[in-house]
C-alpha cells in the first residue's frame, strides 16, 4: 500500500485514526501494531511471518541479553545469534543471488538462483532490530518488556517501508506515554501535505521524464543531461517525500521521527553532504559500523579502510548489483580525498564546493541508476558529448519546453528558499493569519490537487520501496 494511492489517504488511514483515538491510551499500541501489519499485509502477506519471527527473535534475544548482562560472553552470544539471525534473512533474500550469479561467474559453474522477491521495507526494519539489540548489550535502553509495544515500534506503518530508520531509544519514552494535541495534529497534517506534494507534483513528473529518456530511441546530449537532473531531483523528491510524510503521520499518532534530510543539494562538501542526505542512515552506519571499527582514531591506513568498509556496506544497503558498490565506493573516495586534501583547498573556496558537491551528486546517480557500469559509463560520456549523440534534436527541444519549467522548479525546491519564505511571512505582521488560515488553506489544497492526480491515473512509483 502506496502513501500516495487513493486506498491509503481516504480508507485505510481514516480507519486506522478513528479506531487509534477511539481506544483507551494502552491499548493504541496494540491498534497501532494491528494496522500497521494489515498495511504490510495488504501487498506481501506472505512476508508478514519473516517481520513477526524477526520481532520476536529480536524481543526474546533482547531480554535474554539484559539478563545476562553481567555475563558479558553470554550476552555476546545472544547478540551474535539476533545479528546473525536479522541479518540472515536480509542477506538471503537481497543478497544470495548476487553472490550465487559471482560465484558462477569465478568458477565457471552454472548456478541456480533462487529468485525470491525482496520484501519491501526489510532493510528498514532489519537495521532497526539491529540497533535495537545493539543498544540493549550496550546498556544504552532497557530492553522492552510489553511485545506489543516492541512490535509496534519496528512495524510501525508510517516508516516501515522506506524510513527514516528510527532508533528505539528515540521512542521508548513516546511508546509508553505520548501527547496528542490538535496542534501536533495539525502541524502533521501540513507536514504529511509537503510531503506528499513533493512525490506526486514533483517526484512523478520528473520520473515520467526519466522513463521517457529510457524508452526512447532518439538521445542527444541534451536530453542526457535532463534525464541526469531529472533522476537526481527524483530520487530527492521522492525519499524526502517519504520521510516528511512519515515525520507527518508520526506526529498524529504523538511519535516525534528525526528529521532525514536537510538540503543536501546545497551542501559545500561531500562530508557536509552525507550530515544532510538520508541522515538516518547515515548516523545508523557511523554509530553501530564506522565507530566499532575504531572510527577516525586509528591509524591513516587503518582510517581509509573503515571508510572503504562502511562505504561499500551502504552500497550494498541500497542494492545487490556492483553499481551500488562503486557508488558506495565512490562516495567513500571523496570522503578520503576531501580529508588529506580537498578539503583543505576547499575551505577558503566555498563557492567551488558548491559547484564540486553537486556535481558529484549527478555522476554518483548516473551510476546509480544504471543498469550496468558499461551504462553508467556511456551515460557519464554522452554528458560530455562523446558517443556520438547530437547535440540537441527536435525530441529533445520539445521535452526540454515540456518539462523545464518542473526541473526548475524541482531545483528552487531543493533550497531553503521556499520555507525561508513561508517562515518570513509567518515573522510578519500578517503572520497571525498565514498560521491560521493560510497554512490550513494550502494543506488541504495541495491534498487535493494530489487527490485529482491519484484519481487520474499518474505515474506514481516510489523508488525507496525496493531497498
Amino acid at each position: 500500500m502506496l502513501f500516495s494511492s487513493i486506498t491509503f489517504l481516504y480508507y485505510f488511514l481514516p480507519c486506522v485514526l478513528i479506531l487509534y483515538f477511539a481506544v483507551p491510551g494502552k491499548w493504541r499500541n496494540g491498534v497501532l501494531l494491528a494496522g500497521s501489519l494489515f498495511f504490510y499485509g495488504w501487498g506481501e502477506p506472505r512476508y508478514l511471518i519473516f517481520m513477526a519471527v524477526s520481532i520476536v527473535q529480536g524481543y526474546v534475544l533482547g531480554r535474554l541479553i539484559e539478563k545476562y548482562r553481567e555475563r558479558k560472553r553470554t550476552a555476546r552470544v545472544f547478540l551474535a545469534v539476533s545479528a546473525v539471525f536479522s541479518l540472515g534473512i536480509l542477506g538471503v533474500f537481497k543478497y544470495a543471488d548476487f553472490f550465487l550469479e559471482n560465484l558462477g561467474r569465478l568458477t565457471g559453474l552454472s548456478i541456480p538462483l533462487l529468485k525470491l522477491t525482496l520484501p519491501i521495507g526489510i532493510s528498514f526494519y532489519t537495521f532497526q532490530m539491529l540497533s535495537y539489540v545493539i543498544d540493549v548489550y550496550r546498556q544504552t535502553v532497557p530492553a522492552q518488556k510489553s511485545l506489543i509495544d516492541l512490535a509496534a515500534y519496528i512495524a510501525m506503518f508510517p516508516q516501515l517501508i522506506a524510513g527514516p530508520i528510527v532508533r528505539y531509544s528515540d521512542l521508548r519514552e513516546e511508546l509508553k506515554e505520548r501527547r496528542h494535541s490538535l496542534d501536533g495534529a495539525a502541524e502533521g497534517i501540513r507536514r504529511f501535505a509537503v510531503g506528499l506534494s513533493k512525490k506526486i507534483l514533483l517526484a512523478n513528473t520528473l520520473g515520467e521524464l526519466v522513463q521517457i529518456y529510457k524508452d526512447t530511441g532518439e538521445k542527444s546530449v541534451v536530453f542526457v543531461w535532463m534525464y541526469v537532473l531529472a533522476f537526481t531531483l527524483q530520487i530527492y523528491f521522492d525519499f524526502s517525500g517519504y520521510s516528511d510524510m512519515a515525520i507527518g503521520l508520526g506526529k498524529i499518532f504523538g511519535f516525534h521521527f528525526p528529521e532525514n534530510f536537510r538540503y543536501p543539494y546545497i551542501a559545500a562538501s561531500i562530508r557536509d553532504f552525507w550530515r544532510r542526505w538520508h541522515i538516518s542512515l547515515s548516523t545508523w552506519f557511523r554509530d553501530y559500523l564506522y565507530i566499532p571499527l575504531g572510527g577516525n582514531r586509528v591509524s591513516r591506513g587503518r582510517w581509509i579502510f573503515n571508510i572503504l568498509v562502511v562505504w561499500m556496506a551502504t552500497g550494498l544497503w541500497h542494492g545487490a548489483a556492483w553499481n551500488f558498490v562503486v557508488w558506495g565506493l565512490f562516495w567513500g573516495l571523496l570522503l578520503i580525498l576531501e580529508r588529506f586534501w580537498l578539503g583543505k583547498f576547499l575551505e577558503n573556496r566555498k563557492w567551488l564546493g558548491h559547484l564540486y558537491v553537486p556535481a558529484a551528486v549527478l555522476l554518483s546517480f548516473v551510476v546509480f541508476d544504471a543498469a550496468s557500469l558499461g551504462e553508467a559509463f556511456r551515460t557519464m560520456g554522452s554528458l560530455l558529448g562523446l558517443g556520438g549523440l547530437p547535440a540537441a534534436d527536435p525530441v529533445s527541444l520539445y521535452y526540454l519546453r515540456s518539462y523545464g519549467p518542473v526541473l526548475l522548479l524541482a531545483a528552487v525546491g531543493t533550497t531553503p528558499l521556499p520555507a525561508m519564505a513561508v517562515e518570513k511571512l509567518s515573522a510578519s505582521a500578517a503572520g497571525g493569519f498565514v498560521e491560521r488560515a493560510v497554512k490550513p488553506v494550502a494543506a488541504v489544497l495541495l491534498l487535493l490537487v494530489c487527490t485529482a492526480f491519484l484519481v487520474d491515473g499518474s505515474f506514481n512509483p516510489f523508488l525507496y520501496f525496493r531497498f
